[in-house]
């Protein structure tokens, strides 16, 4: 019998690198985006043609009845789930000064980046419980957050603080989960070159030039896919609540 993962944003950028990666290590796959299914067409036939079953889930998991929804597809489709990514995110609309950030933008990033990680990991951890154990784990959750977590833009502070709130519902889980046999375990990319950051890509440019990361280079989705596979895997069965920079070293304080 085959694992089955949920990765939320799952048609592109990570997220569909994400869901390749657990395709080919033999996952079925349940695929959430906001686009229509026929939009997502070319990327949900990549994973069927690496031998997975994919259920694709159009919905909005800042939505309270959609994430009820989606949890309710996808054990009907395959009676368990296995692993969970919590990719899709959001920034904000425009970037302003913290000082003109705007109750609504405040709302929309919140509410599609934390809320939505907090609800659906809720309802996903409590399908995972009373489903049985199958496997060496009973189930993982992984986060994808950002290195704006720790980091400071005061231009999108709506965005840092709700990837700072990730980390810390990443070791409440953890922690909560750990009696159940659940595992929970944050990924925070860095620059990472996707729609998101196609808007900036000459200040990133810059940057990288600067030596700013060590690692001199754009990350690619595949480099988060990559860490997301390892800890979606039975490699590590003694540690929960782990938190893996996937950003070129750029968290490393230097003088």
């Amino acid at each position: 019998m085959k694992k089955t993962a949920l990765v939320t944003g799952g048609s592109r950028g990570i997220g569909l690198a994400v869901s390749k990666h657990l395709s080919l290590d033999g996952y079925d796959l349940v695929v959430v985006g906001r686009r229509s299914k026929s939009d997502c067409v070319p990327a949900l036939e990549l994973i069927r043609a690496q031998g997975s079953r994919v259920l694709y889930i159009q919905a909005d998991v800042s939505s309270s009845e959609d994430r009820k929804r989606i949890v309710e597809l996808s054990l009907a489709e395959y009676g368990r789930i296995d692993v969970l990514v919590n990719n899709a995110g959001i920034a904000p609309k425009n970037r302003t000064d913290l000082l003109e950030m705007t109750e609504d933008s405040w709302d929309v990033v919140l509410d599609t980046n934390t809320k939505a990680t907090m609800f659906l990991t809720q309802l996903v951890a409590k399908a995972m419980i009373s489903q049985e154990k199958l496997f060496m784990k009973r189930g993982t959750i992984i986060n994808i957050s950002s290195c704006s977590a720790t980091v400071s833009s005061i231009s999108r502070g709506e965005y840092c603080v709700s990837k700072a709130g990730i980390a810390m519902l990443t070791t409440l889980f953890a922690d909560r989960l750990a009696q159940e046999e659940i595992f929970v375990h944050e990924i925070r990319p860095g620059v990472i070159l996707t729609d998101m950051t196609s808007t900036v890509t000459q200040k990133y440019d810059q940057l990288i030039a600067q030596g700013v990361f060590p690692l001199a280079r754009w990350g690619k989705s595949e480099d988060v896919a990559s860490a997301v596979a390892v800890f979606a895997s039975d490699a590590f069965t003694y540690t929960t609540g782990n938190v893996v920079d996937v950003d070129g070293g750029f968290h490393i304080r230097r003088l």
